[in-house]
């Protein structure tokens, strides 16, 4: 089974930009969807974005389309997300995801999960 391990987050003034990125092992990178939700304070974790095993179709939350794309390097073993044009509300830990099957945007389908990186935007 593979194991997810992110990295790239930290402190950012609003509007600035981040990239994260989501490093596997122990498996086929390529045999797998993956995700990246978020969970802030108090909050229930939330869908971000998703891209298929191969890249070529990808999902986003409403509340980040046009600021953030998620792709992937199946030769490196890894998954991006480009964040720009951050805001306060996007403070929260990001975690990615992985899925044996096609992509979708419920993380009750994701089966194997990083431990976070913590993203924190100044106002």
């Amino acid at each position: 089974q593979v194991q997810l391990v992110e990295s790239g987050g930290g402190l950012v003034q609003a509007g600035g930009s981040l990239r994260l990125s989501c490093a596997a092992s122990g498996g086929i990178f390529s045999n797998y969807a993956m995700g990246w939700f978020r969970q802030a304070p108090g909050k229930e974790r939330e869908f971000v974005a998703a891209i298929s095993w191969g890249g070529g179709t990808t999902y986003y939350a409403d509340s980040v389309k046009g600021r953030f794309t998620i792709s992937r390097e199946n030769g490196k073993n890894t998954v991006y997300l480009q964040m720009n044009g951050l805001q306060p509300e996007d403070r929260a830990i990001y975690y990615c995801a992985a899925r044996a099957c096609r992509a979708t945007m419920n993380r009750n389908d994701y089966g194997t999960w990083g431990q976070g990186t913590q993203v924190t935007v100044s106002s």
